[in-house]
């Protein structure tokens, strides 16, 4: 087993190692340090690595085998959630409010210790949005935000980051409206859980994984 790679803090030249070399526990941890600045980032995503790291730990760089995603026809529509929506309570828009998303993710919720959102991850995510690189979806109700999911954009495929809801459904419309935006043919899940599971998202090998960024303009 090879050692985490510790990428330094200044020098963003310095590759992340083969994803092959990430840990098998914890699963797909891969290198350690170096910064959130738009080139690591993105660096990152194109590689299938993706950052998660908690308030007192270093940055912490992962890309997890097998990986969960979300194919657009495999998205499960309930009965419910379309009488929801064919209600007409909901606006669903896009980029009109990405740092408000962000921040609502970011925001305590029940049941949870604290958020990995930390505010140089809000920061970071707002800047590669600046850049064009990053998207947001917002579901709006009575003026006010009830919803949205962001994450970063490239290619055809859009690597989720984080979803929340004020309104039951919310985060579910946002979410079904990007699996219907013609530029996005895979959204990248990272890690399931059983929410996503019950929406349709899947387990694929992480080579599998590569391949499809690959496929769809990303690599």
């Amino acid at each position: 087993m090879l050692p985490v790679t510790f990428l330094p803090p200044d020098d963003d030249t310095v590759p992340f190692p083969p994803v092959h070399h990430a840990l098998p526990e914890p699963n797909g941890l891969l290198a350690i340090g170096g910064n959130l600045r738009p080139r690591r980032l993105l660096q990152a995503y194109r590689n299938g690595v993706f950052p998660w790291f908690a308030r007192d730990e270093p940055i912490l760089w992962w890309s997890p085998d097998p990986r969960c995603v979300l194919f657009p026809e495999e998205f499960h529509v309930s009965r419910s959630l379309r009488r929801t929506w064919r209600r007409g309570h909901f606006e669903v828009t896009r980029d009109r409010a990405f740092s408000k998303v962000v921040r609502a993710c970011a925001e305590p919720r029940p049941g949870s210790p604290g958020t990995w959102i930390l505010p140089r991850m809000v920061d970071a995510y707002v800047e590669l949005h600046r850049l064009g690189c990053a998207t947001s979806f917002e579901c709006w109700q009575g003026g006010e935000l009830a919803g949205g999911i962001y994450g970063v954009h490239l290619g055809r495929v859009f690597f989720g980051e984080s979803m929340f809801s004020r309104r039951s459904d919310a985060s579910k419309i946002a979410l079904w409206h990007a699996l219907e935006s013609e530029d996005v043919a895979l959204v990248d899940c990272q890690l399931e859980n059983p929410h996503l599971q019950r929406l349709g998202a899947r387990r694929i090998p992480r080579d599998r994984f590569l391949a499809l960024l690959g496929e769809h303009g990303v690599r």
